[in-house]
């Protein structure tokens, strides 16, 4: 019999007969901790089961199921048990969509007369719980396409057969435990035991293949893992971030709301949301105004024609809204500010020596978005972005993407945010412009990152058709990541819209073009403030800094003109002269997340002071309120600075 020879990364090989499983192989290969951890192995770049047989020389690297990878297996195993729960307990009246593993758990759609509710998941999670003790094998299995058309056609799985008619394959492979059976790539784990920790978290609605013109399935979202204490700290940080909900905070607050008769995904911004905003963009035009930047203004529609030049009806018509006539040309709402701006470029012939241009502009796009993706103010369809253009010579190139990242990072961190990963992200399959574009400007934006010193992982193929992008992706208070800022270098859209300069030469020269967005959609970045704070802002950014209210009717007039004075030195307060008790005055001030309440009874009022009580219940000592406008600019200037 043929041997193999076969060894762990870094360790000693040994010799098995050609077939040998893999889990054979661990009993000779690893120690009885680690082994009974792995749970799948890598083999010259693939994930393998413990099951499957080994018929050539290789070295194994084990993946643990504490590690993500592993983690992530083990989810993808609990998918597929909770499927054969539901099949269990309901038979032949579910039909079976797909079920992967996503980040921080998984799901799995079904078809179901009755949609299944939170109601069923006791029973479900019983069921899955029997069948992990079953020890049930994962079985892996490969057959022709034609066979497996076949096979899903007896078991009248409609959902099966539409994803085999469109493989361009001649075998597929699939995995069954149990009674069920699906089409999979795998890894699993070797059998339901490893499955213990999971828990099922809430049920949505998904259209079918996300189509809204298909079937409406049921999908069951749940997580799984290694350990209850994972569980357990992950359902810690699901309810914290129930608490933090932008959505839920920002009816309290009086912040923004969505109304259907306005239409999904349109955000109508309220009085303290709209003093909120203004806080964001009046500090964004201050600090682009002191790094050099220009603000630009420009329209919500343009001619059809220019989509087409900028090429974003050919690579991304399925997110711009349909056409509109006005006087028989064809326009379209936009979904980008760029091409606005190299209009205002071409208005005038422009020199070497102008070098760079930096515009700027907080302008409106609108993109389709999916009724099913649309989220409060994380996923709308009208959304103000924090747009700007850099026009620069290639020998500026690498300088201007620098400052960039260093204005960038600044105004990440006066909003709170100094924890984040960095991005840089490739050319895609889909790309337009020659390969030397694309290597100079994916060099300069490497070399930026190196002499900033910021560490960065390669994102491949997923830069934008026209250029690749660094993307730094922003961590909140409960470690989650957002996508907020981008840096993208262009040279397509200089090229399609012939923009030129005169160089030193006297000769015409196509400049660079860079885009540049630091918090991205304002919309989706006040959102994640909203959850970041919990809706406590920071002084600086409070729609209402202080509050001022009255023990009883005799302080009103005092309140009333304290109330003046602030405002007139820039203190955003409010005043509570209502006829109700203190204490119902000071919880809705905490309700409504006010930094100060300040507290006037007959003392303050003939000595001329206030009562100062912060948030969190704490007291300062009595100020005047001059004093007290004093502390609040001063706060506000540091927290700025």
């Amino acid at each position: 019999m043929a041997t193999i020879a076969v060894s762990i990364q870094d360790g000693e090989s040994k010799s098995f007969p050609s077939g040998t499983p893999v889990a054979e192989m661990l009993k000779e290969l690893l120690s009885g901790k680690q082994r009974k951890q792995t749970v799948a192995v890598r083999a010259n770049g693939m994930l393998l089961d413990l099951s499957t047989p080994v018929e050539t020389d290789l070295v194994l690297e084990p993946i643990s199921v504490h590690s993500a990878e592993g983690v992530d297996i083990l989810r993808h195993s609990t998918a597929h048990i909770m499927a054969l729960a539901v099949k269990e307990l309901y038979g032949d009246q579910v039909k079976v969509a797909i079920g992967p593993s996503i980040e921080d758990g998984f799901y799995y759609d079904f078809d179901r007369d009755k949609p299944f509710s939170p109601d069923d998941f006791e029973a479900i999670e019983h069921k899955m719980a029997e069948l992990a003790e079953a020890r049930i094998p994962f079985v892996r299995q490969e057959m022709s396409r034609a066979e497996a058309i076949r096979f899903f056609k007896e078991l009248n799985e409609p959902y099966k057969l539409e994803l085999l008619s469109e493989m361009e394959v001649d075998t597929v492979s699939l995995y069954s435990h149990g009674r069920f059976v699906d089409l999979c790539r795998g890894p699993h784990v070797p059998d339901s035991s490893w499955i213990k920790v999971f828990k099922l978290l809430r049920v949505a609605g998904s259209y079918w293949r996300g189509d809204e013109k298909r079937q409406m399935l049921t999908r069951i979202y749940g997580t799984a893992f290694a350990e209850k204490k994972d569980l357990q700290h992950y359902l810690t940080q699901l309810e914290e971030a129930r608490k933090r909900d932008h959505r839920r905070l920002g009816k309290q607050l009086g912040l923004f709301t969505i109304q259907d008769q306005i239409g999904p995904g349109l955000i109508l911004w309220q009085p303290r949301g709209a003093l909120l905003r203004r806080l964001i963009e009046d500090y964004w035009k201050d600090q682009h105004y002191r790094h050099d930047y220009q603000l630009l203004y420009t329209p919500h529609i343009a001619r059809q024609d220019l989509w087409k030049t900028s090429g974003h009806l050919d690579f991304y018509s399925e997110n711009m809204y349909a056409a509109m006539e006005i006087d028989e040309v064809m326009y379209q709402l936009k979904p980008m500010n760029c091409p606005f701006h190299i209009g205002v470029y071409k208005a005038d012939p422009h020199s070497y020596r102008e070098f760079p241009i930096r515009w700027c502009e907080l302008g409106t796009v609108y993109r389709y978005e999916r009724t099913g993706a649309l989220h409060g103010l994380m996923r709308v369809r009208g959304f103000t972005q924090d747009d700007a253009h850099i026009f620069c010579r290639p020998d500026q190139l690498e300088e201007e993407i620098f400052n960039i990242i260093d204005l960038n990072l600044h105004i990440l961190k006066t909003f709170g945010f100094d924890q984040y990963d960095v991005y840089l992200s490739t050319r895609p399959e889909k790309y337009v412009g020659s390969d030397d574009h694309w290597d100079l400007s994916t060099q300069a934006l490497k070399q930026a990152l190196e002499k900033k010193g910021l560490a960065y992982q390669v994102d491949p193929g997923e830069g934008v058709f026209y250029g690749p992008k660094i993307d730094i992706k922003i961590k909140d208070q409960l470690g989650r990541s957002w996508q907020c800022s981008t840096i993208q270098v262009d040279f397509n859209l200089p090229e399609r819209f012939e923009m030129t300069y005169t160089g030193d030469d006297g000769q015409e020269h196509q400049p660079i073009m860079i885009h540049r967005a630091l918090m991205g959609s304002l919309e989706r970045f006040i959102g994640v403030l909203i959850e970041h704070y919990a809706g406590a802002f920071p002084l600086w950014l409070a729609p209402e800094q202080a509050r001022i209210m009255n023990i009883t009717d005799d302080q009103a007039a005092y309140c009333g003109q304290v109330h003046a004075r602030l405002r007139g030195l820039g203190v955003r307060i409010e005043k509570d002269v209502r006829n109700e008790k203190l204490n119902y005055k000071i919880r809705e001030a905490q309700l409504m997340k006010v930094p100060y309440m300040l507290i006037v009874g007959e003392r303050e009022k003939e000595e001329g002071t206030l009562t100062v009580r912060l948030r969190d219940g704490r007291n300062l000592p009595a100020m005047t309120p001059e004093a007290f406008a004093d502390l609040v600019v001063g706060e506000c200037k540091r927290a700025m600075a």
